[in-house]
């Protein structure tokens, strides 16, 4: 007859790496949701009290080890000059529930890690909860000031409504929102 520790223990083991085989699927599924391309415009007053148009896109990807976003803004100015920026960073899951740490560099080893806001990098998390994908950036500047930017991502039918919020030192500074359609 086997012995019942080892038979135990042998369970234990199958169940754990069952669980650990399961968990990554369970991201997969929180996020396959929001896979998709979008894009919309916004119109966004100035400090000055001029709007500028903004043509904004976001692609959300599933990776290897977790997700994609990628997204663009072009401002359209009075003067017909356009100015366009894109940013793409990966997401990884971490030990958290529905929270992703940023893998926006690679170490000697190989390995994608965080930036250092300490060095004027910025500190990037993202995370879900219900119907909304949120993307942090945290700034930390050389006097120890900080800039806070949120982008909150919501499903809804047709795309994403989209709410950007920028704090310096906790005061707000602007907040933008715009619907993105589904291409």
């Amino acid at each position: 007859m086997p012995d019942i520790r080892r038979v135990t223990l042998w369970c234990f083991v199958g169940l754990s790496a069952l669980l650990l085989a399961i968990q990554p699927a369970f991201a997969s599924d929180t996020l396959r949701r929001f896979v998709g391309e979008y894009s919309g415009t916004a119109q966004v007053e100035q400090l000055d009290g001029s709007v500028e148009q903004r043509d904004m896109s976001v692609a959300i990807r599933e990776t290897r080890k977790g997700f994609e976003v990628q997204w663009s803004t072009a401002i359209q100015r009075a003067s017909g000059e356009e100015k366009t920026k894109t940013y793409k960073i990966e997401f990884q899951p971490t030990e958290r529930n529905g929270v992703f740490a940023a893998a926006m560099k690679t170490n000697v080893f190989g390995h994608t890690v965080q930036m250092n806001a300490m060095k004027g990098e910025p500190f990037v998390w993202a995370r879900v909860i219900d119907k909304t994908l949120t993307v942090f950036s945290l700034y930390v500047a050389e006097n120890g000031d900080y800039l806070m930017q949120q982008y909150d991502r919501t499903l809804a039918d047709g795309g994403l409504e989209l709410d950007f919020s920028l704090h310096r030192n906790g005061m707000p500074s602007r907040k933008v929102s715009s619907f993105l359609t589904r291409d």
